[in-house]
């Protein structure tokens, strides 16, 4: 496999064979600075509901037309693939920069934080009970028991092999997470806290880490334009969260996410997966 090799050269050895491709340099040159033009966004929804968008998402929603108008080619859409740990660095170092200074902030919010991991849990509850009605089956397993980044795509891979069922479902939602998942929280979270208002700004924060170095910023960026005199506070809880879920995410889906939703759909399957294989018989 092409993005194999890529990942056995060693991310140094991807960096200069992105940096050697001018195409998909000047790509990515033209990309920035049209996001960094156009700026910040807000669209007002209404009278106390505003969305912002940001150079990220544009820079998202540029880069997937590149890729779909042929202004990049495969090859190189996989060389900037293996780019993405790399870009993301800077921006771990800027939040372990920023969570020095509210290390009080964050030891007085006790297990809050130490238990923020097992919110994973609700998308178990909630999204596997809701696929097997859909008619999916082993996917799920794969699917909902995490956000399925590479740490869980991985784990899948080595626990049924990446061409099985299961395989297949924790593939589906990394695709669909890379694609979709930085739009969905830069556009989303301003809706969801005026939906639930009733949760502190610190939860909301919280649950920006998900695991997903994008994904976080889009969210936290997003909730900063909501709460701006607790922005420096949001970047911290979110960097704290962060860092938390990918020091720990691998193991809570080892030894709890995974077993859990093995047995929720051992359970589940032959009650709601039934009626759905009679009609099939039918």
């Amino acid at each position: 496999m092409k993005g194999g090799k890529g990942t056995d050269s060693g991310a140094l050895g991807g960096f200069f064979a992105v940096v050697k491709d001018s195409r998909l340099m000047l790509s990515v040159v033209g990309i920035v600075v049209v996001s960094e033009l156009i700026g910040i966004v807000k669209i007002p929804l209404g009278a106390s509901l505003s969305i912002a968008l940001f150079p990220m998402l544009y820079a998202m929603i540029l880069g997937m037309f590149s890729y779909f108008l042929k202004a990049v080619k495969k090859e190189q859409s996989e060389k900037a693939e293996n780019m993405i740990l790399l870009a993301i660095l800077p921006l771990i170092a800027k939040l372990g920069m920023s969570i020095g200074p509210s290390l009080s902030k964050l030891s007085d919010m006790g297990l809050a934080i130490l238990l923020q991991e097992f919110g994973h849990v609700g998308s178990i509850l909630i999204a596997l009970p809701i696929g097997l009605l859909f008619g999916f089956r082993r996917e799920l397993v794969g699917m909902t028991h995490s956000i399925g980044r590479e740490a869980n795509v991985s784990l899948i891979a080595e626990r049924y092999g990446i061409d099985s069922d299961e395989g297949r479902g924790v593939m589906t939602i990394y695709i669909v997470g890379t694609l979709l998942g930085t739009l969905f929280y830069g556009l989303m979270v301003p809706v969801f806290v005026k939906m639930i208002p009733s949760l502190h700004v610190e939860a909301w924060a919280l649950a920006s880490g998900v695991g997903s170095g994008s994904m976080m910023a889009a969210s936290s960026g997003a909730l900063s334009t909501v709460f701006p005199d607790r922005a420096k506070d949001i970047l911290a809880y979110a960097g704290a969260s962060q860092v938390l879920t990918t020091a720990t995410g691998l193991y809570m889906s080892i030894f709890i996410f995974l077993p859990l939703t093995n047995r929720l759909y051992a359970w589940l399957s032959p009650i709601i997966g039934k009626k759905k294989d009679e009609e099939k018989t039918i």
